[in-house]
């Protein structure tokens, strides 16, 4: 994994003038939009090339951290202080990045008059993310990686995947460059779905048709299996247990800073929750024996709401299903099909816009006629993209099968994250917060009692 240091400060790209910034509100009035006034153009800043990346040719950035790039993708060395989106350096640098990795109508200096819209995303965990726009250019999606990001997220591993998925199959946003620490995306005319909008029929349907589509993406192209290798079942480890074992070091390590309370590190105990993990996982081998294993494909593995778009407007023709686009692809890998089917069913119990988002509420789990509703899309969509499927009605055994399985991997969403809730936990008490933004230890404590009461329910066979 590539650790993102935060970036030192270094000089900035040109020395700006008097900047006025007129802070806005958006129609829902909780978003602010940094309105930008950038005066005169500047001239373009030198480019060098090497190989298929391009740099910047002046020392701006100043920090030892590798760089995350990929083959074919322009890259600047420059590196964004999200904290500072408000001000003109940040503005005037982020225009000289633009036009540094050639964007489409962005290459030119725009009008004197232009101004360049900055507005900031709430709701993303693992990065700062941003609108960026001006009259007559394309908007466009700033992502600048979170700090903490690091030990969670292999961003190489990430952006070769989001390469692939746009340039091969058309599936997510199309990802023009790469800088010191995040990237620029395509931006889609769209609204993040709500926490409501995941219990309409008709838009489950539309997700598991989507979900169906990536799940036929090659799993082996991805992970960059030989062909000898795919031939005898591949080499790569399903993300379920490898992030999980993965994890644990960095949970442990968190649990251990002077902060964490004896109390709270007995109430976690990992120790514990491993022993727990490692038993389940041989109940899960035994149910997939007896009973059959969960497809291994390409997965997303965190399909909740935020991560799932809907077009403002629909082309001619087009499919309904693909008015939902898929996003934020941080932690998609080979994984269980019914991982991923049974994660999103959490995600029905999720409201990340209350008073307490880390709370799920079980009683939203969606029901057997839900599951049912978005199972049969699902295989409908699976079997008409799948080479290796039989083209065949969806019939009751099939949905009862899918539906078991989904319950089988079910405590595994809950485990995976739970440790990650401990991880992302770190910042938080190092700095002491009181009133974290996100209760990350809270989340982890919900998702943990998730798993002890559903794998208990599995081994007394009530579900």
């Amino acid at each position: 994994m590539i650790a993102n240091a935060p970036p030192t400060v270094s000089p900035p790209l040109m020395t700006p003038g008097e900047v006025p910034i007129v802070l806005k509100r958006d129609s829902s009035g909780s978003r602010k939009k940094g309105s930008i006034d950038l005066g005169p153009a500047q001239p373009d800043v030198a480019r060098s090339r090497s190989s298929s990346t391009s740099s910047l040719s002046i020392p701006f950035r100043e920090s030892d951290a590798e760089v995350v790039t990929v083959e074919g993708l322009p890259h600047a060395d420059v590196e964004l202080k999200a904290r500072q989106y408000k001000t003109a350096t940040f503005a005037q640098t982020l225009l000289c990045l633009l036009r540094t990795l050639n964007i489409p109508s962005w290459c030119d200096g725009g009008a004197p008059t232009d101004t360049l819209m900055i507005q900031k995303v709430s709701g993303s965990l693992t990065n700062a993310v941003f609108f960026v726009s001006r009259s007559g250019s394309r908007t466009l999606l700033l992502r600048i990686y979170g700090a903490s990001s690091a030990s969670l997220i292999s961003r190489p591993r990430e952006l070769h995947t989001l390469y692939i998925l746009s340039s091969r199959y058309r599936i997510g946003p199309r990802i023009y460059g790469t800088f010191g620490n995040g990237r620029v995306e395509e931006y889609f005319d769209s609204v993040p779905l709500t926490a409501e909008a995941l219990r309409d029929p008709k838009v489950s349907r539309w997700i598991g048709a989507r979900m169906a589509e990536l799940h036929c993406v090659d799993v082996d192209f991805i992970e960059g299996t030989s062909p000898d290798a795919a031939a005898k079942g591949g080499h790569w480890e399903i993300a379920a247990t490898k992030n999980f074992r993965s994890w644990l070091p960095a949970a442990r390590e968190v649990l251990s800073l002077p902060a964490v309370s004896p109390r709270l590190r007995e109430e976690l105990d990992l120790d514990t929750f491993e022993r727990e993990w490692e038993r389940y996982m041989l109940w899960l081998d035994s149910y997939e024996h007896k009973n059959g294993a969960s497809p291994r494909v390409f997965c997303h593995n965190d399909t909740q709401y935020g991560n799932l778009l809907r077009l403002t407007s629909v082309k001619e023709g087009m499919s309904e299903h693909r008015q939902i686009i898929v996003v934020d692809f941080e932690y998609s890998s080979a994984n269980a099909a019914a991982f991923d089917m049974a994660n999103h069913f959490h995600e029905w119990t999720a409201n990340y816009h209350t008073t307490t988002p880390h709370l799920l509420t079980p009683s939203l789990y969606p029901t057997v006629a839900q599951r049912r509703n978005f199972y049969q899309a699902y295989l409908s969509h699976y079997r008409m993209n799948s080479s290796s499927s039989e083209m065949k009605d969806v019939e009751e055994f099939d949905l009862h099968t899918l539906d078991s399985q989904v319950q089988a991997w079910s405590p595994a969403s809950h485990a995976f994250w739970a440790v990650w809730g401990i991880v992302q936990a770190r910042e938080d008490l190092e700095n002491g917060e009181r009133e974290p933004e996100f209760d990350y230890i809270g989340y982890a404590k919900c998702r943990m009692d998730g798993f002890r009461r559903e794998v208990q329910a599995l081994y007394e066979g009530r579900r």
